[in-house]
C-alpha cells in the first residue's frame, strides 16, 4: 500500500468502510484515517494536518462531495490524530466536529496542545503543520456513552483514557469493528506485530490495561488501528488483546529495569532508540525517535507512581 492510496476494509463483514495511509512523519504504513460511506458520510481521525490534501483526494476518489461529510471525528485530540481537523473543518463546512469532550477546548484554541505536542515529540514536530483552531459552533462534545448515528452504522463512543485523558474508542456495531485510536497498541501489519505505545504526558499503564479489558469486553471481529490499518481477530479479540497487554506491560518492566541501571533518563531513552528494530517497517528517524518518545512516557508514569 503506498502513502495516497485508498483501500476498502473488507476485514470480517466491513462493509462502507474505506482507509488511506497519509504518509505521517514521511513514513509508509503508520498512519491511517477510515472513511465510512453511510448515509452521512464520516471521516474517522484526521491526522498531523500535513496530509488534509490526501484525505480530500480519497473523497474524491470514493465520489463524495467535501461538502456531503456531515462527521469528522478523532479517537482523541493528539495532533497525529486530531491535527488536520480544521483543515477538514474548513474544507467540510457541513460537517459536525465530534471531539471528545476532554480534549475539544484544546482544539478549539490549540496553543497549549501545540506547545505540549512540541515537548512530547522532539524533532518529529518538524513533519507538523500548526493546526487551525477549530469554531466552537462546529464543535459537537462526545462523552462516553455517546453513539453517532451514520444511517446504517452508527459510532457507539467509550472512554479510554490511559493513552491520553481524553481519548475514546468507537464501537461500529454493524461492522463488528472498532475503531481503537491507541488504546490496542500499534498494529505493524507487514510483520504482523503489535507494539506499544506510551507517549508523555497521561500515559498510564493499568489504565491503559483496563482499555484493553473494555476492548476485549466489546469482542470485535475487527481492530481498526491508526497505526496502522485493519485488522481481523474473529473470534481471537481476547487473545490478541491480551498479547497486547503483555506487550505494554513487559515494555514498562523493561524500561524500569534500564533506568535501574543506567546513569541517566537520556541514557535510557537514548539505549532504546538504539535499539529499536521497527526501522525495518517504517524508518530509522521515525522507529528512534518513537522508541525515545515512548520511553520518555514511561519515565513520567514511573515518577508519578512514587
Amino acid at each position: 500500500m503506498d502513502i495516497g492510496d485508498v483501500r476498502e476494509v473488507t476485514a470480517g463483514d466491513c462493509s462502507d468502510l474505506y482507509y488511506l495511509d497519509t504518509g505521517m512523519y514521511e513514513t509508509g504504513g503508520y498512519g491511517a484515517v477510515y472513511i465510512l460511506n453511510d448515509d452521512r458520510p464520516a471521516i474517522i481521525e484526521t491526522g498531523i494536518g500535513t496530509n488534509h490534501d490526501l484525505i480530500l483526494d480519497a473523497l474524491a476518489e470514493l465520489d463524495i462531495d467535501p461538502a456531503d461529510v456531515e462527521v469528522v471525528t478523532m479517537t482523541h485530540i493528539h495532533l497525529d490524530h486530531a491535527g488536520g481537523a480544521g483543515f477538514l473543518a474548513e474544507a467540510c463546512p457541513n460537517a459536525d466536529i465530534c471531539i471528545p469532550a476532554a480534549g475539544a477546548s484544546l482544539l478549539a484554541d490549540p496553543g497549549k496542545l501545540v506547545a505540549g505536542t512540541k515537548n512530547a515529540v522532539g524533532d518529529q514536530w518538524q513533519f507538523y503543520v500548526e493546526p487551525k483552531p477549530i469554531p466552537e459552533d462546529r464543535i459537537v462534545d462526545l462523552e462516553d456513552g455517546d453513539a453517532i448515528d451514520l444511517g446504517d452504522h452508527e459510532l457507539r463512543v467509550h472512554a479510554a483514557p490511559g493513552h491520553a485523558f481524553h481519548q475514546v474508542v468507537f464501537e461500529d456495531p454493524a461492522n463488528d469493528a472498532v475503531f481503537t485510536g491507541d488504546a490496542a497498541g500499534i498494529w505493524i501489519p507487514d510483520r504482523e506485530e503489535i507494539v506499544e505505545t506510551s507517549p508523555p504526558s497521561d500515559f498510564d499503564l493499568e489504565q491503559c490495561l483496563e482499555d484493553v479489558e473494555l476492548l476485549a469486553e466489546i469482542d470485535p471481529d475487527v481492530l481498526l488501528y491508526t497505526h496502522f490499518g485493519p485488522r481481523y481477530v474473529g473470534d481471537d479479540a481476547e487473545r490478541a488483546l491480551e498479547n497486547y497487554a503483555t506487550v505494554l506491560t513487559e515494555w514498562v518492566s523493561a524500561v524500569e529495569a534500564a533506568r535501574a541501571e543506567l546513569d541517566a533518563d537520556e541514557d535510557v531513552m537514548a539505549h532504546f532508540a538504539s535499539a529499536t528494530e521497527k526501522g525495518e517497517a517504517w524508518n530509522e528517524q521515525k522507529a528512534s525517535a518513537e522508541a525515545a518518545m515512548n520511553v520518555r512516557g514511561v519515565i513520567g508514569y514511573l515518577d508519578n507512581r512514587e
